[in-house]
C-alpha cells in the first residue's frame, strides 16, 4: 500500500504503564493500524526475551523488531525459535567503559549484555529487571565479553548527581543514554533505537514522511528526532522529560491516558 506507515513503539512508560498494563484502548488501536496494513513494531531498549512477550501480547507478528535500543535487531522468520531471527547485531568490549564508571561511581552496579540476552552482574538489580537468564560475578569477570549492552545503576545517589556525573565523565566510542532512576545504558557507539530504524524503514522500502515513532524516555530522543525530521512524526509520551518532549514534533497524553491509542487514531 502506498501511504503505508512504520509505527515504533517503545514498551515501558509507552504502550506499558508503570504496573505492566496495557491499555483496552491501545490494544484495540494497534489491531486496528495493524489490520489496515500499517508495519506496527516495537523498537525498545528491553533485550530480545523482555520484548517478546510484551510483541505477543500486542497481537502483533511485524516483520522486524528493535531492541536492545538499536544493537538487536530481529526478523520475522517462520522456522526460528519465537518466530524471529537475529538480522542485524552490534556488539562492543565494555571493559574501558566499566573500568573509567567504577572510578566515578564507586558504590554502581553493572550488568553486561550478550547478543544471547544473558547478563553477568554485580551488585543487586531490581527485580525481573534484565530477565531470566545471568549470573552474578565478580567484577574484573564483566571485562574482554563482546556485549551488546552495558547497563549502570547507582541506587544510592541522587538522580541529579548521578546525571550530572555521567556527563563529566567523557564517555567515548559508545553510545549512552540515562535512564528515569539513575539508569544507564551505554551500548556500540553510534548505536541508537534511530539507527535500527532508519535500516528497518530501508527494508520496508517506506517513506521517511510515513513514519511514527512514540516514546518517553531518554533513550527514545533520537528516534524521536529520526522520527520528525523530513516530514515524520516523533511523538513524545504526556510523561516524557522536556528533553524529549523537545526531540519530537508532537507530545500526546500519558500511557494512563491512553497516548498511544490517541496518536494510532490519526492514522
Amino acid at each position: 500500500m502506498s501511504d503505508r506507515w512504520l509505527i515504533a513503539l517503545d514498551i515501558d512508560g509507552t504502550v506499558l504503564t508503570e504496573d505492566g498494563e496495557i491499555t483496552d484502548a491501545v490494544l484495540a488501536e494497534v489491531a486496528r493500524v495493524r489490520d489496515a496494513g500499517h508495519e506496527v513494531m516495537l523498537a525498545t531498549g528491553r533485550s530480545v526475551a523482555m520484548t517478546l512477550p510484551v510483541l505477543e501480547r500486542l497481537g502483533l507478528t511485524s516483520e522486524f523488531v528493535v531492541t536492545a535500543n538499536g544493537a538487536i535487531t530481529l526478523k520475522r522468520d517462520a522456522d526460528a525459535p519465537a518466530g524471529y531471527r537475529r538480522e542485524n547485531v552490534e556488539t562492543f568490549d565494555p571493559t574501558d567503559a566499566l573500568q573509567k564508571i567504577a572510578r566515578w561511581l564507586e558504590s554502581a552496579h553493572f550488568a553486561v549484555e550478550d547478543e544471547n540476552g544473558f547478563y553477568r552482574y554485580t551488585g543487586e538489580f531490581p527485580e525481573g529487571s534484565l530477565g531470566a537468564a545471568g549470573e552474578r560475578v565478580e567484577f574484573e569477570e564483566l571485562f574482554g565479553h563482546r556485549a551488546t549492552r552495558l547497563v549502570v545503576i547507582a541506587p544510592e545517589t541522587e538522580e541529579d548527581e548521578f546525571i550530572d556525573t555521567v556527563e563529566r565523565m567523557g564517555l567515548h566510542k559508545v553510545a549512552y543514554n540515562i535512564g528515569w532512576t539513575n539508569w544507564l545504558d551505554i551500548a556500540p557507539h553510534g548505536v541508537t533505537k534511530a539507527f535500527a530504524l532508519e535500516r528497518v524503514r530501508e527494508a520496508l522500502e517506506i517513506p521517511r514522511s510515513q513514519v511514527v515513532a512514540i516514546g518517553d524516555g531518554r533513550n527514545d530522543i533520537e528516534m524521536l528526532q529520526w522520527a520528525a525530521a523530513e516530514g515524520g512524526r516523533g511523538v513524545a509520551m504526556g510523561s516524557a522529560p522536556p528533553e524529549v518532549v523537545e526531540a519530537g514534533n508532537e507530545q500526546t497524553g500519558s500511557e494512563y491516558e491512553d497516548g498511544v491509542a490517541q496518536v494510532l487514531a490519526t492514522l
